[in-house]
């Protein structure tokens, strides 16, 4: 038995200057259940996707989705947390309390505020979610991280200045349509490749449209069994998931490849019994453009050190054979830690139903997401299908 999502909500990202985590959680957990038609009496589990590592005065925030509404206290509600994962854990996990008969109804949401936090914090935030003992002191914070895979890449592949910029004019062109989304402004191949007073090179070779922003939001899914969610309004059926955790050392692997996330990819395309040619789209976690370079490579759109093949042919474009990031990706729609993979699925399941207004693609059957935590250590894939 598997899990269908039946409902969603997504709140704006960005700086929300007037929302609280608190607020965020209520709106989201509301909106869903709305979304849904699902009585909040009815869920029989909460899970809530979110980092924190500092961001929030507040933490142990599971209990705050029951002030949702009065009829949610008592039931089991969780905090889920796995880096920038965070939000496709607690989904998961909800998918697994259904799969177990333990739950019917399951109410999953994701939240980050992060833009209230001084911008120093962040970075020492951030790299919570790195090896501490070897990486902590890499200078830019995550941005240092990825900028260092960047420049090892380059080294053993080439500059891949072009390839990254393409991805970055791609996701902020894709972000124009997405209502949800933090930056909605096409920039343009030129603007994202040259250095300027605007765009300021962060990290390594990595400019800071290479970078997703920091950010405030939430988003909230509510899942049902497949009985369940047939008699409701719209069912949209998990074909597969997979979760793979790496080493958390870079130094333990070769950082290049990414192969958490490979073999992810494989797990769950194995499981959906499909090839990745049949995914109508995926939404990719492109934290930095050199992520989405390489995850290109790992999910097997391309063969190894051709990821920018994947881009300079067309191949990840929305009128391409494999639109990625759609929704113009982290890069645009921005990076609330603990809301993004809920964010993810919603956005996956709205291309489904045909929801997905400006975002939406021709004939999209079948999404598949990935979404990662750390540099490739948390590793989450779910192939997505309507089937009501």
């Amino acid at each position: 038995m598997t899990a269908c999502i039946i409902g969603w909500a997504h709140t704006p990202f960005g700086r929300l200057e007037n929302a609280s985590v608190e607020s965020l959680v209520i709106g989201a957990a509301t909106a869903a259940l709305d979304d849904a038609g699902v009585a909040a009496a009815d869920v029989d589990e909460v899970l809530l996707g979110h980092f924190n590592a500092g961001f929030s005065a507040q933490d142990f925030t599971a209990s705050l989705v029951l002030q949702a509404s009065p009829d949610l206290r008592f039931k089991p509600a969780t905090r889920v947390e796995n880096a920038c994962a965070t939000g496709s854990a607690a989904v998961h996990h909800g998918v697994r309390a259904i799969r177990a008969g333990a739950a019917r109804i399951v109410l999953v949401v994701g939240v980050e505020q992060m833009t209230t936090t001084p911008a120093a914090e962040i970075g020492r935030n951030l790299l919570k979610a790195s090896y501490v003992r070897e990486e902590a002191d890499i200078e830019g914070g995550f941005a240092g991280i990825f900028g260092q895979i960047a420049n090892l890449y380059f080294q053993k592949f080439g500059d891949q200045s072009d390839a990254l910029a393409m991805i970055a004019a791609k996701n902020h062109k894709n972000g124009v349509a997405n209502p949800y989304a933090q930056m909605r402004k096409d920039l343009g191949f030129d603007f994202c490749r040259r250095e300027s007073e605007k765009n300021p090179f962060v990290a390594g070779p990595l400019k800071r449209t290479d970078c997703s922003p920091v950010s405030d939001g939430a988003a909230a899914v509510v899942l049902a069994d497949v009985e369940t969610a047939l008699a409701m309004n719209k069912a949209v059926i998990f074909r597969a998931l997979s979760h793979v955790q790496d080493f958390l050392p870079m130094s333990k692997r070769d950082i290049l490849k990414f192969e958490g996330c490979a073999e992810a990819w494989s797990r769950a395309l194995t499981s959906a019994g499909i090839k990745l040619a049949d995914l109508s789209f995926v939404e990719t976690h492109d934290c930095f453009t050199i992520a989405e370079l390489i995850e290109y490579e790992a999910m097997g759109l391309v063969g190894e050190g051709e990821g920018a093949r994947a881009i300079r042919d067309g191949l990840t474009q929305k009128d391409g054979p494999l639109p990625v990031n759609p929704s113009g990706g982290l890069k645009a729609k921005g990076h609330p830690i603990g809301a993004t993979g809920v964010s993810m699925h919603a956005l996956t399941a709205m291309q489904l139903c045909g929801t997905a207004g400006g975002m939406q693609l021709p004939d999209a059957r079948l999404g598949g997401i990935y979404n990662m935590g750390g540099a490739a250590v948390a590793n989450y894939v779910s192939i997505l299908e309507r089937i009501k």
